[in-house]
């Protein structure tokens, strides 16, 4: 069994983690910055969710034409940018050139598509950044070389990522990051189990060096559940969850951390004087 042990800026950062009803430290992070309320992966929604005291942010990369990471959810600037561009086959100054505000609000026109670097240093101390990686493992030397130029402590970033092979390969080159696996739990209807199953993901995890796993579709995980995961050296991080009883819920049986849309406001709702 291998055992986690949880570097020095992660520990500073969990004493100010949200406590529970029931003194139950859970980690709020801001799904895309404070994405309710500002346009996602932008400057202005990392910062409103450092402003609304959100305990991590998640962004999402890839990496442009001229081999600069950027940050953006999707393969295409068309949703967030009006224009069908996509990003591996554009230049930084060729995406620096897009309104990726405007989409939601006239107050955030010319808001930019930001680099990495740009989002690295918003990072208050205390405080660190999920790095989602969209593309591949290719993005591994840029990524390394950009975290190392931002003077940011390990602690201060995790990465995270859909592709086990791609986190697996970001594990191996910076061990001394908190690297996470994103899985998506799907519901068989005929048998009724939720897929992947939970040794196989725990038995996957622990074969790549990971130090835990971020879970979306949550209706089937129990305390039981989580306490596998526990007692295999991982940690329980879960996604997107914008509602207050579901958050409480999985508060209760001790996730590590909560994305949501609305950090502030959800922690506001899991105070223990919340009605």
């Amino acid at each position: 069994m291998r055992v986690t042990t949880i570097p020095v800026g992660l520990s500073l950062l969990l004493v100010g983690t949200l406590m529970s009803d029931r003194g139950i430290a859970v980690e709020i992070v801001g799904h895309r910055g404070a994405s309710y309320d500002a346009p996602e992966n932008t400057l202005s929604s990392v910062k409103l969710a450092w402003k609304q005291n959100a305990d991590a942010v998640e962004i999402d990369i890839y990496l442009t034409k001229d081999h600069q990471i950027v940050v953006i959810h999707d393969d295409s600037t068309k949703r967030v940018a009006g224009k069908e561009k996509l990003v591996v086959r554009q230049t930084l100054d060729e995406l620096k050139s897009l309104d990726a505000g405007l989409w939601k609000n006239e107050k955030y026109k010319d808001e930019r598509i930001p680099t990495l670097a740009e989002v690295l240093d918003t990072i208050p101390d205390g405080k660190r950044l999920f790095i989602e990686v969209k593309c591949g493992p290719e993005v591994a030397p840029e990524l390394a070389r950009v975290l190392k130029s931002s003077g940011k402590r390990p602690g201060q970033t995790a990465v995270i990522g859909f592709s086990l092979e791609t986190v697996e390969v970001i594990k191996k080159a910076m061990p001394e990051l908190q690297v996470y696996w994103i899985v998506q739990l799907k519901h068989n209807k005929k048998t009724g189990q939720w897929l992947p199953h939970r040794g196989a993901m725990i038995r996957c995890a622990q074969r790549a060096g990971l130090d835990g796993v971020d879970i979306g579709k949550l209706e089937s995980v129990d305390k039981e559940y989580i306490d596998a995961f526990k007692k295999a050296g991982l940690q329980f991080y879960c996604w997107t969850i914008n509602d207050p009883a579901e958050a409480r819920r999985l508060a209760k049986i001790r996730v590590d951390g909560i994305t949501t849309d609305r950090p502030g406001w959800l922690r506001e709702q899991l105070s223990p004087s919340s009605p």
